[in-house]
């Protein structure tokens, strides 16, 4: 089927149904069987729970609330609200004791904002959800999936256009409580197109791809569900929990299936890296994999080269790597570096970068190099400037290597929050998107620095927290990927305070207070920064978005309320409090397959 018309997503799926030979592969913990639906298994699926959603009385234009942990309840609940014409809002499911009543509020407030009229979701996790219906004035029924699955309501496809709303994509809260992002039909199509024809040079019927990406987040649901359908690719869906127990899963499912196309976040290929011992993979054959998508997080081009220097030997190639630019307002994706050239780095100098925004090339071997990752040009029919934050009107791009406020237009990028005018309007400027994201161009490619809102200022100097995470990050003792720094006010309100707090497992008091002092000493010498305070956590206490991004403002806020040394770690809790817990959160469902053998082919 040929991409070049541009097609709503419904057209998507009719038009895939052709398809006998290419689909989804759904590989469930715990179960021997791996379902696999073709494209036509993929559009009757979807047609029997759009018709399900109709039965219930959900119309064009309602809300519906999806919180799915099965992947293909998730998908073909997703794809026939979509056909259905009805408006799907992804949430994520519950994953782990002692943070329920932060679960709770964060869903309430996704369901009362979109004002979703129905919430479909598992029979276990419906008992979690307790008063939300009552909360939530226009949620109108909670439905277990269960009886879905079977149901055999025929479904009334609504008309639906490229203008029209296809999904909210409910933003991962990192600086600020989650926002609908509304997008269209025609944004997606624009950012599929940009992802799979220029970004990854796709193969249409051909690439195949292999994801344990979340389906809640933008990442997993658009780039590997959405896009597939409009070049016929098959995709192999891992679930994340799989992956995040035994990483080795996804290097085997990659090796087992010939998957060409596979992403995850910075962190992903480090924990490959420290987790997988060699003998789980040395019968693996990676030589397939073409595409190795980076994004979602800082990228660190360190954590990249130890995955390709550990697998090289099982066919791994480092030129596969491409770094990745994207956020939920822009659908997905912003840029993607160059496909083939593996990581590019861009040696600055330190010194000018931090103190007068500016991005002067140095000698890599400098003392005063900083390497920044460089994520590619604007796709055809896109634009990216960097702005001055304070220019409200976006009418003077600053310069090549000049610092600012990185912005966008063009065709996928959102036209705003659902029913948010004011947060839409200070998302705009001049009509150009503002990203909060600081970074600079060099030969029309993005380099990143780090958020605009998160830079700590010291005697007029700027410096990113990514720097001084990834430096504090270094000392044995501290989890690596478990640090987060900011700058604050309090307790006096003179000057900029900088924090530094990190998990760790050491509990010996001795020890505990060496490795704080190890901590400023090496940002010390590696930044010229005098560390204020520095707080050592118990592992899990460090607050993160759904999708596992770390939240300095969250972070910071406890910190300045008192709060954040006060907080108890998961294994700490009373016994039988956490029993009660258990039982009332029914988490073992997490532990097994749903569907058994009941998924199979039409």
């Amino acid at each position: 089927m040929s991409s070049t018309r541009v097609r709503t997503l419904v057209e998507a799926i009719e038009d895939a149904a052709a398809s006998t030979k290419t689909g989804y592969r759904f590989i469930e913990e715990g179960s021997q069987t791996e379902p696999f639906f073709t494209h036509g298994g993929v559009e009757r699926a979807s047609a029997r729970y759009g018709g399900a959603l109709q039965a219930m009385g959900a119309r064009k234009g309602d809300r519906v609330a999806l919180i799915l942990p099965d992947n293909a309840d998730f998908v073909f609940a997703f794809l026939g609200a979509i056909r259905a014409g009805i408006i799907p809002v992804p949430i994520y499911p519950p994953t782990g004791l002692g943070k329920l009543a932060g679960y709770l509020e964060n869903t309430l407030h996704i369901v009362a904002k979109s004002g979703a009229k129905f919430l479909l979701t598992s029979a276990e996790v419906k008992r979690m959800l307790g008063t939300i219906q009552a909360q939530a004035p226009e949620l109108q029924k909670v439905v277990a999936v269960e009886g879905v699955r079977s149901s055999r309501e025929e479904l009334h496809p609504a008309k639906v256009t490229l203008d029209d709303t296809a999904f909210l994509q409910f933003t991962s809260g990192s600086t600020s409580r989650p926002k609908g992002v509304v997008l269209t039909h025609r944004n997606l199509a624009a950012n599929v197109r940009a992802i799979m024809e220029q970004g990854i040079g796709i193969r249409d019927g051909v690439d195949a791809g292999v994801s344990w990406l979340p389906l809640y987040h933008d990442m997993g649901l658009i780039g590997f569900v959405i896009a597939p359908l409009y070049h016929l690719n098959t995709i192999t869906f891992l679930p994340p929990l799989l992956f995040l127990k035994r990483p080795a899963r996804w290097l085997e499912a990659v090796s087992r299936y010939r998957g060409s196309i596979s992403f995850g976040p910075n962190f992903a290929y480090a924990l490959c890296v420290k987790r997988i011992k060699d003998s789980e993979v040395q019968d693996l054959d990676l030589s397939s994999w073409r595409v190795a998508g980076c994004g979602a997080e800082p990228i660190r081009a360190e954590n990249l080269q130890a995955f390709a220097d550990k697998f090289a030997k099982i066919g791994f190639d480092q030129r596969a790597f491409i770094s990745c630019y994207g956020m939920a307002e822009s659908t997905l994706a912003i840029s993607f570096s160059k496909l083939g050239a593996g990581v590019t780095t861009d040696a600055v100098d330190g010194d000018a970068l931090w103190s007068e925004g500016r991005a002067v090339p140095i000698d890599p071997a400098s003392p005063r190099a900083a390497p920044i990752v460089q994520c590619g040009a604007a796709f055809e029919g896109h634009e990216i400037h960097v702005f001055a934050p304070d220019d409200e009107t976006s009418e003077t791009p600053l310069g090549e290597r000049e610092v600012g406020e990185i912005r966008l237009r063009g065709p996928s990028v959102t036209a705003g929050y659902f029913n948010e005018t004011e947060r839409t309007q200070e998302s705009f400027a001049g009509g150009w998107l503002r990203t909060g994201d600081l970074g600079y161009l060099a030969g029309g490619n993005v380099h990143i620095c780090g958020r605009s809102k998160e830079v700590i200022i010291v005697n007029g100097r700027n410096y990113y927290p990514q720097d001084l995470e990834w430096e504090a990050g270094k000392v044995e003792g501290v989890r690596k990927g478990n640090v987060v720094a900011f700058g604050t006010l309090k307790p006096h309100n003179d000057r900029e305070r900088v924090v530094i707090t990190f998990e760790t497992v050491v509990t010996d008091e001795a020890a505990v207070q060496a490795l704080k002092g190890e901590v400023r000493r090496v940002v010390q010498q590696a930044l010229g920064l005098t560390v204020d305070d520095v707080v050592p956590l118990a592992p899990g206490l460090l607050p993160k978005t759904s999708s596992g991004k770390l939240q300095r403002s969250k972070t910071r806020e406890l910190y300045e309320t008192g709060t954040l040394l006060g907080r108890t770690a998961p294994r700490d809790a009373d016994g039988v409090e956490a029993a009660k817990a258990l039982a009332r959160s029914q988490l073992g469902y997490f532990r097994h397959a749903l569907l058994g053998g009941k998924k199979t082919e039409e």
